[in-house]
């Protein structure tokens, strides 16, 4: 598999790489945001299966360049940073990154996220079941076959994995799903990393659909949807 690595550090891109190398990646290295978007340019080239970008870049913002990466393709992106904060992780998941790893992380934690994005891709499994067409609880309108989430007739946007998420709870209200489920049934692997990344996505509805009470949290179990009032 090809990954576009866009790393600043050289130390930390060379030592990287060589780990990734031994794993069977064919490392780019790209310095800044303008050279990472310029190798996703060449069409005679096999395109990426992942790219790890790094968020302080000495030409561009991060976050930014997520944006413009998004734009262009739909190659899976894992944002590494050190900035652990819950509101710069759904930052970066609105902007299109598909997974957030903070540093320091460990290279095995890393490898597994790397292939857990990589095999959701390529198996095609990025949608949660969806038995009925569509949901309609209180104010909030779910459209399974186009993937469209309204509250009070207002149209929301949501990333792939959220909608997934919200689609799922969403289809058994007060049922609680277990955190191993909807990891499983979402994000296609038992991997027990994905639990903050779940957080995360989580927090994310709750903020964009301005329903905090929507999506209950049980304490040691999981999550379960609590359906409003119309």
């Amino acid at each position: 598999m090809r990954l576009l690595l866009v790393e600043d550090d050289d130390h930390v891109a060379a030592a990287l790489s060589a780990v990734l190398a031994r794993h069977g990646f064919q490392v780019v290295h790209a310095r800044n945001g303008e050279e990472a978007l310029r190798a996703l340019l060449p069409a005679d080239k096999e395109p990426f299966g992942v790219i790890l970008l790094d968020l302080g870049l000495p030409d561009q913002d991060g976050y930014e360049v997520c944006g413009k990466i998004r734009k262009r393709t739909a190659t899976p992106v894992i944002m590494v940073t050190a900035r652990a904060d819950v509101r710069s992780r759904i930052h970066g998941l609105n902007l299109g990154a598909d997974d957030y790893v903070t540093k320091p992380y460990d290279t095995g934690e890393l490898l597994a996220r790397i292939h857990a994005v990589a095999r959701r891709t390529t198996s095609g499994e990025d949608t949660a079941p969806t038995p009925v067409a569509a949901l309609r609880l209180g104010p909030v309108a779910i459209e399974l076959p186009t993937r469209r989430v309204s509250v009070d007739g207002e149209e929301v946007q949501l990333t792939r994995k959220e909608f997934d998420l919200l689609a799922l709870l969403a289809q058994r209200p007060g049922v609680v799903f277990r955190r191993e489920q909807i990891i499983s049934e979402v994000w296609r692997t038992s991997w027990e990393g994905t639990g903050r990344t779940l957080e995360v996505h989580v927090a994310s509805l709750r903020s964009k659909l301005r329903l905090p009470a929507l999506i209950e949290t049980v304490r040691g179990v999981g999550y379960r949807l609590v359906a409003p009032s119309a």
